[in-house]
This record gives C-alpha cells, sequence and structure tokens, in this order.
C-alpha cells in the first residue's frame, strides 16, 4: 500500500511548539492545494473515494480522527492523532476519514489542484481498476 507516515519537524522550547513543512523538502511533492476539514460529528464520514493521480499529506492539526485505506485487497485503519506526523497517501488508494473528535481539524496537503476527473466515486470502479 502507498502510504507511509511522515515525521514533521518539531521546533518546541519553553515557549511552545512550532511545526513547520516545506513543498518538496518534508513533503514528498510540491503542494499545489491546502485545505482542512472541521466540525465534523463522530458519526460522520469524509471521503469515501480515491484518486487515481493525487498524493496527499493528511496532518491533524487538532483533535484525532480514523481514516480507514484500502488498497483493493487489503484494509488498514489508522488513529491520526499528533500534530507532529503527516500521513501520505499515493496514487489510488480509497479512504474514508471517520471518529473526528469534537475538537478535530485535518489539514490536508495534496499534489495537484482540484480536479473532478482524478476521483473515483464509486467503490466498485475502483476495485475494478485496481485489481485489473
Amino acid at each position: 500500500m502507498n502510504i507511509k507516515k511522515i515525521k514533521l519537524p518539531d521546533f518546541s522550547d519553553e515557549r511552545g511548539s512550532l511545526v513547520a513543512v516545506e513543498s518538496a523538502k518534508d513533503i514528498p511533492f510540491e503542494i499545489k492545494r491546502i485545505y482542512f476539514m472541521y466540525g465534523s460529528d463522530f458519526n460522520e464520514m469524509r471521503g469515501g473515494h480515491a484518486h487515481y493521480t493525487l498524493n496527499q499529506v493528511f496532518i491533524p492539526v487538532h483533535g484525532h480522527c480514523n481514516i480507514e485505506l484500502f488498497d483493493g485487497k487489503e484494509k488498514i485503519n489508522m488513529l491520526l492523532d499528533n500534530p507532529k506526523e503527516g500521513l501520505f497517501l499515493g496514487d489510488l488508494i480509497w479512504r474514508e476519514v471517520t471518529n473526528f473528535s469534537k475538537d478535530c481539524v485535518l489539514l490536508v496537503l495534496a499534489s495537484e489542484h482540484f480536479n473532478e476527473d482524478d476521483y473515483i466515486r464509486d467503490i466498485d470502479e475502483y476495485i475494478k481498476k485496481v485489481n485489473g
């Protein structure tokens, strides 16, 4: 599965902590789009799709949530709860984000600008694509 945790640079001292990320250095691609999710209820599901070519890094800036990942064969469920770690998702990974804490803010860095044609929103179509 084309996923990996990325340790983000953390600068901490008596004043607090600062996490800074640089495109194509700390993040394994040039960042072309940034968005964040917040205010989602615990029982809500975000995502429910895959991308043909897009790469993303998910960073839980505040609070926590779960992300279920599927590559057409195997499912992995991960807790996102550390603002000093990003989760890299390569292309063709189905994702569903759930179990948002009330205070969750999930930042997403994307390798491309929004393109509706890059989305696979039907799970059956996705399974056919990844399994030939």
